[in-house]
């Protein structure tokens, strides 16, 4: 029987191509998504994948969203917590709704994700959780204290969770993309966006379907001995 995933974010962007990689290694996938009804019909003509629309940030929806998942597609064994949202601005122009709406999206939302899905994981005694960070979590960036608070975040919550997940064969990793040629990305001003390149040592932005490989790799059995940990796919723009 196929193993079910579910890609939060999952009908543009590195969610779509996690989507399409996933499916591609023979899983039942289930895309969610919280905004544009008309984007994600297409989303779901063009690749076959169901839509679930939800608030990710919102603990309840995401209760009641993930329980119709299970009860319609099965259980879910395969969790890649993608969702996120952008409100850039430095601090003292930063509201706190700014601030708050990132930090329940991009963090509480995979707080909420794992509620819903990680105990059926553990009573199976398999499970594939992957969380989507950034380098911008790593590193810092100007601009993006929620931002960069909230993926940080992830990271440490991936590190928490992989130790709870271990000896029930659930596996919690992170991939931390660097600067990725998506629309979230083309909203950056050309200019900013020159220099953003200048400082990638291979020289480009990095494509989606190079994130969802390594979603796919983490995903796999194969990689079941690699919890814990924060996969960096930043074309060389951050080592440590």
């Amino acid at each position: 029987m196929a193993r079910v995933a579910i890609v939060t974010g999952g009908t543009r962007g590195i969610g779509r191509a996690i989507c399409e990689a996933l499916k591609a290694d023979g899983m039942t996938v289930v895309a969610n998504y919280a905004g544009n009804e008309e984007k994600a019909r297409a989303f779901t003509e063009e690749t076959g994948i169901a839509a679930y629309k939800w608030d990710v940030g919102d603990h309840q929806a995401t209760m009641d969203g993930c329980a119709r998942v299970m009860d319609e597609v099965g259980p879910i064994d395969v969790l890649v917590n993608n969702a996120g949202i952008t409100r850039d601005g430095t601090l003292m122009k930063m509201s706190f709704e700014d601030w708050n709406d990132v930090v329940r999206i991009n963090l509480g939302g995979c707080f909420n994700m794992a509620k819903a899905c990680f105990e059926g994981m553990r009573d199976r005694k398999w499970g594939r959780i992957v969380n989507i960070g950034s380098i911008n979590g790593q590193a810092g960036q100007y601009g993006q204290v929620n931002y960069a608070a909230a993926k940080s975040g992830i990271h440490g919550f991936t590190k928490a969770l992989a130790q709870e997940g271990a000896r029930f064969g659930v596996t919690v990793n992170a991939i931390a993309p660097g600067y990725i040629d998506t629309d979230m990305v083309a909203a950056v001003p050309e200019n900013v966006l020159e220099k953003i390149v200048a400082r990638i040592p291979v020289g480009r932005l990095g494509h989606a379907d190079e994130i969802a490989r390594g979603v796919s790799f983490l995903a796999s059995e194969d990689g079941g001995f690699i919890t814990g940990s924060t996969l960096s796919i930043n074309g060389g723009q951050h080592m440590y």
